[in-house]
């Protein structure tokens, strides 16, 4: 599974990153997390607001930060895919 948390390096982006992982490892999901800061290179996503989270190149998540719950619901929906 490849992450990328798409986002300028704020606080609310690394908060995201951080769910990601703790939600990752109560999966038990093994996963490639990478920031993605460069203006350019989120501009390629069709996203309005960071942070923003895109599992397998899919957009799931844009705009907020979610609980380490709700990134779990996420990812399982996209591992069941």
């Amino acid at each position: 599974m490849e992450i990328k948390v798409l986002g300028p390096g704020c606080p609310r982006c690394k908060a995201l990153e951080e769910a990601t992982r703790k939600a990752l490892q109560e999966l038990g999901v093994e996963a490639t997390i990478t920031k993605v800061k460069e203006m350019n290179a989120i501009m390629a996503y069709p996203i309005m607001f960071t942070p923003a989270l895109v599992v397998n190149e899919k957009v799931v998540l844009s705009g907020k930060v979610p609980t380490v719950e709700e990134v779990k619901e996420l990812l399982k929906k996209e591992i069941e895919r």
